[in-house]
């Protein structure tokens, strides 16, 4: 656990050597619950650091302060200069995403290449009442689990982190715009299943955005892309990364 800025406590890991690939996981998720698939791929030739945003996993909430892709780009950048990471390898899952390419248009020292599935430029405006109202009985079981299982806070917070977690998703304000990705250097590849929540054309809207970047639909593949496509996108990652 580290202390980053304004005291937020920020729960992270480190496994490997090598150059150093950063995992951002989803919204209301653990990095575990993200990325349980690549890990131990990664860690055999990289250095791996894995961190939880406020709120989620191991890392505490803090009362008052909301969630947003703007802050949560920020911890992630004073916790990486804590820990002399830069010019890393970001991947991001949904949230994840967000914060990953937000990263690398803000903080391009800390960021030589992003890989982010599942990433959009916020609610559809008609759709963001419902959002913030959302019940978390739609939302798969095993989030509130882990949440339970890893939490300081303990389970009987997950409600408030979860009403925290629709407000920001059915915000105004969402982790980057098409003048901030076109401010990106970095090398990039932007993904999403072709039954994404996410549409292939925003996924290839993203993508222009970004000079140089590319877009990857995947075949037969929901939001849950690093998950339930392993076989997929483990061969995508690798290929990306050593491809300097």
């Amino acid at each position: 656990m580290a202390t980053v800025r304004n005291g937020i406590k920020m729960f992270y890991e480190v496994r490997g050597n090598g150059q150093p690939v950063v995992l951002l996981h989803g919204g209301t998720a653990t990095i575990q619950l993200s990325f349980s698939n690549q890990i131990d791929l990664l860690a055999k030739s990289h250095k791996v650091v894995m961190i939880e945003q406020m709120g989620h996993g191991h890392s505490p909430d803090v009362e008052g302060r909301a969630f947003s892709y703007e802050e949560m780009t920020e911890d992630t950048a004073a916790l990486l200069a804590q820990l002399k990471i830069v010019n890393a390898d970001v991947i991001g899952w949904s949230d994840g995403g967000q914060i990953a390419l937000r990263l690398a248009a803000f903080h391009p020292e800390l960021v030589r290449s992003v890989v982010a599935s599942g990433v959009g430029f916020g609610a559809n405006p008609a759709s963001k009442a419902s959002i913030e109202n959302m019940s978390d009985a739609r939302w798969p079981r095993q989030f509130r689990d882990q949440y339970a299982a890893t939490s300081p806070d303990g389970a009987a917070h997950w409600p408030v982190v979860w009403r925290k977690a629709c407000k920001m998703w059915a915000g105004t304000s969402w982790g980057f715009t098409e003048a901030d990705l076109h401010r990106i250097k970095a090398r990039a590849v932007i993904v999403a299943g072709d039954h994404d929540i996410v549409s292939a054309d925003i996924t290839r809207k993203v993508a222009r955005a970004i000079p140089g970047a590319t877009a990857r639909i995947l075949p037969n593949t929901d939001h849950w892309t690093f998950q339930k496509r392993a076989d997929l996108m483990n061969p995508l990652l690798l290929e990306f990364l050593d491809a300097k």
